[in-house]
């Protein structure tokens, strides 16, 4: 079933609006969810809290596409579930590369401003697409799936110090760019 027919389904509050999309997105859920709490119970649990939150915001949104909607909304409950269960210690994929990210995006965000939020967010869109597509692609791998180095390298047929070299020259590209659009680093 297409995305925009899955959207429609939403809207009309047809439950089997959730069966469509676990059966087209499930996976992608999963998988998000997994690298992130690296626990199948928790993933489980994010997948069955992404469609509920799905539901809950279609209406009043209308995403097109479906998939990068569904993945964001897993990604964020994901990460607030490793947050909770990690508030003292961190620990494992999500840390290494959150600390990976330090280098370039400052922390000092309250989350209150959300001009600033949307303009970052814009910047970082901007930027990500300005990259060769293998490039972005290592990025959104390790960046956004938090998937780990040796995983991407084996998915992209590199070494692994390849794969954490093109990231660093990345990482530092990404903090020269946002200083020259007057972000903190």
């Amino acid at each position: 079933m297409e995305d925009k027919q899955i959207v429609e389904l939403y809207w009309a509050r047809s439950e089997n609006a959730i069966a469509e999309t676990e059966k087209k997105y499930g996976r992608y859920c999963h998988y998000i969810a997994y690298q992130v709490l690296a626990d199948e119970e928790d993933a489980k649990e994010i997948v069955n809290d992404t469609y509920l939150k799905v539901w809950n915001t279609i209406p009043p949104n209308r995403p097109d596409p479906l998939k990068p909607y569904v993945g964001t909304i897993s990604r964020q409950l994901s990460l607030n579930r490793y947050e909770s269960q990690h508030t003292q210690k961190r620990g494992g994929q999500v840390a290494l590369a959150l600390e990976e990210l330090s280098e370039c995006i400052s922390d000092k965000d309250s989350g209150e401003d959300i001009g600033e939020s949307v303009a970052f967010s814009d910047a970082l869109t901007r930027f990500l697409w300005g990259l060769p597509t293998r490039t972005r692609n290592l990025f959104i791998r390790r960046y956004f799936y938090m998937s780990p180095v040796a995983e991407i390298a084996r998915d992209f047929s590199m070494k692994e110090s390849n794969v954490t070299m093109h990231l660093l020259r990345t990482r530092r590209k990404l903090a020269h760019f946002l200083k020259k659009e007057g972000f903190d680093v």
